[in-house]
């Protein structure tokens, strides 16, 4: 699934061909994805593009008269490509821009979305969404305090969109074993020194993902149909098995709900108390710290 640098990466690369430009039509070929594509999109024309921004894992694409909002789902992308080029199975949905280019959406799962408003701050799908992590906004204190009395697992709170928008579960792995902490240690059992590690953590792992043009992932191409690179630094991440870049055990794996967990048992020490409401919807229990 695109997460939040994929998701910027394609922001940053669709930008030079939409930016200040016109929407002459907005083609829908397949209006069922996640949610029914807004009826709006099809009605627009003639309006410019003001400004591209992301919320969260959202693309938000700025007019004079509203907002389209984005989402590539599991398996979406989207490209740039010239007008009369063919269309392939599963291209959805086309921007077309008065440059002679058009802004191609392609979704063989179809659980992306493209919705319109005309009011981003009361945007339903926005209104309990945490801080971006890479803002001032999410800082130490702020996750200390957030984590206070919270009986989750920690990896699944640092994928809570409510606490932090964008830290999906591929960044939750690597920056877990980064900081030397089991995805199984309740988010409350946090110190402030940990939460502080933590912070700087995702802030840097997410910095340089984006840097590198996101996770390559089988489903995610950049506007240019290139992959991303940043897939050759993962370090746990879908490494069940194999050594630990650190100590050379091998790396293990556990579900948390739903969602495959990596970890390093000698470099991530599990915690000492098991049967917790962290270990909800685990299917293989880490063994107890000695």
């Amino acid at each position: 699934m695109p997460e939040l640098p994929e998701v910027e990466t394609a922001k940053n690369g669709i930008a030079p061909y939409l930016d200040g430009f016109v929407i002459e039509k907005i083609i829908v070929r397949q209006p069922k994805l996640r949610w029914a594509v807004s009826a709006e999109l099809s009605q627009l024309s003639q309006q410019k593009i003001t400004a591209l921004s992301r919320r969260a894992k959202y693309l938000i694409i700025h007019t004079e008269k509203g907002f389209i909002i984005g989402h590539l789902g599991m398996s979406g992308s989207v490209r740039i490509v010239e007008q009369g080029d063919v269309v392939e199975t599963h291209d959805h949905l086309d921007i077309v821009m008065n440059n002679g280019k058009i802004m191609r959406y392609n979704d063989p799962r179809r659980f992306g979305a493209w919705l319109w408003t005309d009011n981003l701050d009361s945007f339903h799908l926005f209104t309990k969404l945490g801080p971006e992590p890479l803002s001032d906004t999410f800082n130490t204190d702020y996750l200390f305090q957030k984590s206070r009395q919270k009986h989750t697992a920690l990896k699944t709170f640092l994928m809570d969109n409510a606490v932090v928008v964008g830290v999906g579960n591929i960044y939750a792995n690597e920056v877990l074993f980064q900081c030397a902490l089991h995805p199984l240690k309740t988010a409350g059992s946090l110190t402030e020194e940990q939460a502080e590690r933590l912070v700087k953590s995702i802030k840097a792992e997410l910095t340089r993902a984006i840097e590198q043009g996101g996770t390559t992932l089988k489903d995610f191409l950049q506007p240019d149909g290139k992959p991303g690179y940043f897939a050759q630094e993962l370090q746990v991440y879908g490494r069940k098995g194999k050594p630990c870049p650190i100590c050379f055990n091998e790396i293990e794996s556990l579900i948390i709900a739903q969602r495959n967990s990596f970890f390093c048992p000698h470099c991530q020490p599990a915690p000492k108390l098991q049967k917790t409401k962290s270990s909800k919807g685990v299917k293989k229990v880490a063994k107890k710290s000695k």
